[in-house]
């Protein structure tokens, strides 16, 4: 379900603000920390602090969804269990595996002129770090990332798009998101921003086109070649 250059080229031409999601289109945060292992750590420091295990949270390996779960059933605790999760990113975005394209699109992106701005339900100053290792801050115009203790910012709600697209002076008919998962096109339709899905896993093409992602890519590199 590749798009089509002439596709990529068409639905890119009007674009002035690339919106980028993170996990996924620029690198996989929890290659080498993985993710069960990291919702671990935030279970244990959980209960370091005297808290009792909470239904659903031993079960759960997804840390973002773990700190929704935490944040739903304990909100007096969603502060200080955000700022750990920030700290585990962080620490996994250190050992994190690069997008084969990632760093492309960023770079094409700056040389055609166009503003970049990440948008992420990871953590900013986790984004910030993997950011400044890999040499790429300067094609970056602003870091979006959840807004610390509170998780009700993440995607599928669009307020981090809309924070982006208001901080650069941007309207959505001239902005792309490109995003790996249903939640990134369903708040793009919100926000008013078409979104490219990148299926970087079997079945997800499926998925991000029944969500309405105006293209589909199986590779970064592929956006990186119609941005150039």
């Amino acid at each position: 379900m590749n798009a089509a250059p002439q596709q990529l080229a068409d639905v890119l031409r009007p674009v002035k603000h690339v919106l980028l999601d993170f996990d996924g289109p620029v690198c996989s945060v929890f290659a080498g920390l993985p993710a069960p292992e990291v919702a671990r750590r935030l279970r244990e420091g959980l209960l370091a602090t005297g808290e009792q295990a909470l239904a659903g949270a031993e079960e759960e390996t997804d840390p973002l969804a773990l700190l929704r779960l935490v944040s739903d059933a304990r909100p007096d605790l969603t502060a200080s269990t955000d700022a750990a999760l920030a700290t585990l990113e962080t620490e996994a975005v250190r050992v994190a595996r690069p997008t084969p394209g990632g760093e492309s699109v960023l770079r094409a992106s700056t040389r055609s002129g166009r503003l970049v701005s990440v948008v992420s339900n990871n953590a900013g100053a986790a984004i910030e770090a993997y950011l400044a290792e890999h040499g790429l801050s300067c094609c970056v115009a602003g870091v979006f990332g959840r807004i610390p203790g509170d998780p009700s910012s993440m995607k599928p709600n669009p307020r981090l798009l809309l924070e982006a697209m208001e901080a650069a002076g941007t309207k959505p008919e001239h902005c792309i998101f490109i995003g790996d998962a249903a939640r990134d096109v369903e708040a793009g339709e919100v926000a008013g921003v078409p979104t490219i899905g990148y299926a970087n896993k079997p079945g997800k093409d499926i998925k991000l086109a029944v969500a309405g992602a105006v293209a589909i890519v199986d590779s970064m590199q592929h956006i990186a070649d119609a941005l150039a």
